[in-house]
């Protein structure tokens, strides 16, 4: 019998979620996404030092051989999620979700010339845009930068997204795809409550569920891609979802289970389902945003993690530097 993994690539396209190399030779995704806090744990793991240390190297270059540390450091800041990116790519053959700085979720143009360069850089190293989607967090601003960058050609990732509203308002941008968090909501639901939930009753399943169907009703070409999964139910519950985003601890319970995997979501029939459309302009999203105190939580806490996981990559890479022995033209 196929394990669940096998059926669930019939349904859905598999992303693995992680900056780890390796898992991804193991299960094979279509596509790789990362985030700050995975960025931070690939480079501090051994094996990936010689991607770290060859950034450091050539932002020195870049830098000039007088700069302090800390210049050095900011340098090579701006180029490791794409050199990581360009080695992830070897590996899947579809696409990489690079991250825009997280601390500039609440500026629309700096979103923008950001993500410009990241693509910028992709292009120097051969690489297409099509094979790279830019990561922004589900802000207003975000939302407007990313509706800005599809008009260019620049296909976007909408992440931290967690709320009914963010998700309409990313889909009349035109956004590539969206990324709904849904063990992070289950998170917040079990400690709002004190409840433990069923896998068809927890709140991140029941949202990304009714994100999928409000999309597919109304013919939205914007792509759901399910994340930040607490346990293999939540995932199964969402088989035929457009994309999931998996990380390696559950993609080796997929792959080892077998089964039959049932496919819950699908586009056919939300077309005939009775759902209210929404026109999303900033005075409703914020004020949905308001009212939804859920979103506005984990939003907020999110994009502080991902903040605090970016200084903590600086530091790493300050660190780093001091230990590379290796002088500049050596």
């Amino acid at each position: 019998m196929a394990t669940l993994l096998d059926q669930l690539k019939q349904y859905t396209t598999v992303v693995a979620d992680t900056g780890d190399m390796k898992s991804m030779e193991k299960f094979k995704p279509t596509d790789a996404t990362t985030n700050p806090s995975l960025i931070t744990a690939a480079a501090n793991m051994p094996e990936y030092s010689h991607i770290v240390d060859d950034v450091l190297k050539t932002a020195k270059q870049k830098a000039g051989a007088n700069s302090d540390d800390k210049a050095v450091a900011a340098e090579a800041f701006k180029t490791l999620a794409v050199a990581f990116g360009r080695e992830i790519l070897k590996i899947v053959p579809g696409r990489v979700s690079t991250e825009v700085d997280a601390r500039l979720s609440y500026d629309t143009e700096k979103t923008i010339e950001v993500a410009k360069d990241i693509i910028a850089q992709y292009a120097a190293a051969g690489v297409s845009k099509d094979r790279v989607l830019i990561k922004i967090a589900s802000t207003w601003e975000g939302i407007k930068a990313a509706e800005q960058l599809e008009k260019e050609g620049i296909h976007c990732n909408l992440t931290l997204l967690f709320g009914l509203h963010q998700a309409i308002a990313c889909a009349e941008a035109n956004v590539t795809l969206i990324s709904p968090f849904v063990g992070r909501i289950l998170d917040w639901y079990k400690k709002d409550t004190g409840k433990d939930y069923t896998s068809a009753e927890d709140p991140g399943v029941i949202s990304v569920t009714k994100i999928f169907n409000y999309y597919k009703k109304f013919g939205y070409k914007t792509q759901v891609m399910g994340a930040s999964f607490r346990n293999i139910g939540e995932i199964e519950e969402l088989a035929g979802s457009d994309l999931l985003t998996i990380a390696p601890k559950l993609l080796d319970e997929l792959n080892s289970k077998e089964g039959t995997l049932e496919k819950k979501l699908d586009a056919d029939k939300a077309k005939s389902m009775d759902i209210e459309k929404i026109s999303i302009d900033k005075a409703t999203f914020d004020k949905m945003h308001a009212e939804d105190r859920m979103a506005h939580d984990k939003l907020k806490e999110g994009i502080e993690g991902f903040s605090k996981a970016l200084e903590e990559l600086e530091a790493l890479l300050e660190k780093r530097l001091k230990e590379v022995a290796e002088p500049v033209g050596a």
